[in-house]
């Protein structure tokens, strides 16, 4: 029977896993993700299940990859600089669908161009006011993204405005009708942007997997995990990044139903970085119809209906100080922990942390240290030179946050260091918490309960310290984080509960009758707020927090063998799946236009356009599914016609098609 790897990167944790003829899990293990060098995190977690499973390398008979890296930059803000170049739109239309909060101040070149909704040309390409623009641009960007007005029509001003690019800078362009077909100029926009500013973190982390690999003498084919967990060709993924954000995710979908057998249940995969939520239905996950969301931004990417929220077990701790009491919040930002913070830099953290904590007054800065991340191929194109200076002085060595910052400038430098992925702060999270309550022993305790005691110094509101000492603190981390993984969870139900409840369910799951409600509230009152469906708790810290959560929403929590590798077993089980959508407009009396890919054409007769569209479809999406490495294919075809009732006859108005190919990878003989 064939032997399959799955490998999944996270943010703190890379995990592999082998299976036996899609039927049985034989090794599986966990190292810690090495963002300075991708492939040591990978090859240590490979080579423990080969060791474990007494497997040669070259017995593989496929490799398949899923990750949260992209996933987690987009929920964290960070990512390389890149150039938006948009054709046809207006100043407007940058604040539009998220447009600008995309961008961060990443530079705009806005030209003439653009087609009109039937396709044609609504204005001329102003190819020499795109040359002008990319001469004041060198060495400053890593990447394009290209949004034309009705590219999805017709794509000419795109492709124009591409090949130019990359004749006058060989650095990589993102066109937007390239990642969708559907209309919405400043929504496909954000899209590619996001998807040029993640190419180079996503290239470096598949290549880094392939070369190990290839390395140690594994030569099956690799693959790697999309956002709606079909699987796709390490190639394809490295030309389109944008299809991985919810890549580990969907795989930990995939992997809940593979191990658990249910049909109906709610997902949560908890992580360092995020905690991530879906629903499967009738033993599938369910499609987001409007993309998939990440951090707040809507994108076009066909993706697992998913919510994805900064909390996981390296979230930052941060008090909040309104009103007299305080309180604490968990992330977004993901952090190193002080426990591992304390094995990773042993000359730094630990004897930093015990002055500290034998001050008599607590500095600003103290129990927060910066630490340098160091990526191959790195860029610092658009650093300026106050961030150039801060990077040059961390060097390769932690340091005391207060020792670096000489001002507040250089702590915004910082942050913007840390958005890039430049950089990274250690301070308190949840898993430094969990070391002190005794749940986790696998880092240095002492470290994570002297960071948590410098915390819980801090005064609230009314000028008296938030905590007795770290331990308290401790406790108070974890019910933050069960409270707001139940918030996440309830959130997901509201949305699909398919009720008008008058709010939105981000509001409604915060809402103060909900939170009663989960604490079964009994007065004149009695309220009572829990989930109809198990949930299925995956990660590994899961076992460790999920029991608190079933009891606080009433419901069961099913926490499978091989929860904490889940993402690495979904990797691997999962099936080539490509689509191709084209659209046929009317633009007269029996006249009919077929949007190809490569620029619209006319028929006069709606069967044939029909067909026409159809053959070329299917033949994209048959193509696409065997560049993605499928065998065994089967193809199928969507079509939807949209009429209207004019003068009581039905008059046709556009029709929508998709081809659908899937099939299992291909494995190695």
């Amino acid at each position: 029977m064939a032997l399959l790897l799955g490998v999944d990167t996270g943010g703190t944790y890379t995990d592999a896993v082998l299976i036996r003829g899609e039927e049985e899990v034989i090794a599986s293990a966990k190292s810690l993700t090495t963002r300075h060098d991708l492939s040591e995190g990978v090859g240590k977690a490979v080579q423990a299940v080969l060791d474990a499973a007494s497997v040669a390398p070259s017995e593989i008979a496929l490799a398949s990859l899923s990750t949260t890296l992209a996933t987690n930059a987009l929920v964290e803000g960070q990512g390389a600089r890149v150039a938006l170049v948009f054709i046809g739109f207006d100043e407007k239309d940058v604040a539009r669908q998220g447009l600008d909060e995309a961008l961060r101040g990443d530079p705009v070149i806005r030209i003439s161009g653009g087609h009109n909704h039937s396709g044609s040309e609504a204005a001329p390409f102003d190819s020499g006011a795109l040359k002008q623009a990319l001469e004041g641009l060198d060495g400053t960007v890593t990447g394009f993204a290209i949004a034309s007005q009705f590219a999805t029509r017709n794509p000419a001003h795109e492709i124009a405005a591409r090949e130019l690019i990359r004749a006058r800078t060989g650095l990589p362009v993102t066109c937007s009708h390239e990642l969708s077909a559907k209309l919405g100029g400043p929504k496909r926009a954000m899209t590619a942007v996001l998807n040029a500013r993640l190419i180079g973190m996503i290239d470096h982390l598949i290549g880094a997997t392939q070369d190990y690999l290839q390395g140690i003498g594994v030569t099956a084919p690799m693959m790697v995990v999309r956002g709606d967990g079909a699987l796709i060709s390490a190639e394809m993924a490295r030309e389109r990044p944008i299809e991985t954000i919810l890549s580990g995710p969907a795989a930990s979908i995939v992997g809940a139903r593979w191990l658990t057998g249910e049909s109906d249940a709610l997902v949560s995969d908890i992580g360092g970085t995020t905690t991530d939520v879906a629903m499967l239905r009738d033993g599938c996950p369910m499609i987001d119809p409007h993309g998939a969301r990440v951090g707040g931004l809507r994108t076009m990417v066909e993706a697992v209906a998913m919510r994805t929220t900064g909390l996981g077990g390296d979230s930052e701790v941060h008090l909040q100080r309104e009103g007299l009491a305080g309180g604490l919040h968990l992330g977004p930002r993901r952090v190193l922990p002080l426990s591992l913070a304390a094995i990773q830099y042993p000359d730094v953290v630990p004897a930093a942390l015990e002055r500290q904590c034998m001050k008599d007054r607590i500095g600003e800065h103290d129990g927060r240290f910066v630490v340098p991340v160091r990526l191959t191929g790195q860029s610092a194109a658009g650093l300026d030179p106050r961030e150039a200076r801060l990077l040059e002085k961390i060097g390769d060595q932690a340091w005391e946050m207060g020792s670096l910052l000489a001002n507040r400038l250089d702590g915004s430098a910082l942050d913007r260091l840390v958005a890039r992925g430049m950089a990274m702060v250690a301070a308190v999270t949840p898993s430094d918490a969990a070391h002190v309550t005794g749940i986790l022993d696998s880092w240095d305790a002492t470290a994570a309960g002297q960071g948590l005691e410098l915390f819980s110094r801090q005064r609230n509101g009314a000028g008296q310290r938030i905590a007795a000492d770290g331990a308290e603190l401790a406790r108070r981390i974890i019910a933050q984080l069960t409270q707001q993984t139940c918030d996440t969870l309830l959130e997901t139900a509201f949305a699909e509960e398919g009720t008008d409840f008058g709010l939105p369910p981000e509001q409604l799951a915060r809402h103060v009758l909900t939170r009663r409600g989960t604490q079964n509230h009994r007065g004149l009152v009695a309220l009572k707020v829990g989930l109809s469906l198990p949930v299925i708790g995956l990660g590994a810290s899961a076992p460790s927090y999920y029991g608190a959560v079933g009891d606080r929403l009433s419901t069961p929590v099913i926490l499978p063998e091989h929860a904490g590798v889940a993402n690495a077993i979904g990797a691997v089980v999962g099936q080539v799946s490509m689509r191709s959508s084209g659209l046929i407009t009317s633009i007269g009396e029996n006249r009919y236009r077929v949007h190809f890919t490569d620029g619209p054409q006319d028929f006069n007769d709606l069967p044939r356009a029909l067909s026409a569209l159809e053959t070329r479809l299917g033949d994209a999406a048959m193509d696409a599914a065997r560049k993605a490495g499928a065998e065994g294919i089967c193809l199928h075809h969507e079509q939807e016609v949209r009429n209207a009732v004019i003068d009581g006859r039905d008059v046709f108005v556009e029709a929508e098609l998709t081809a659908i190919a899937s099939g299992r990878p291909r494995i190695a003989a």
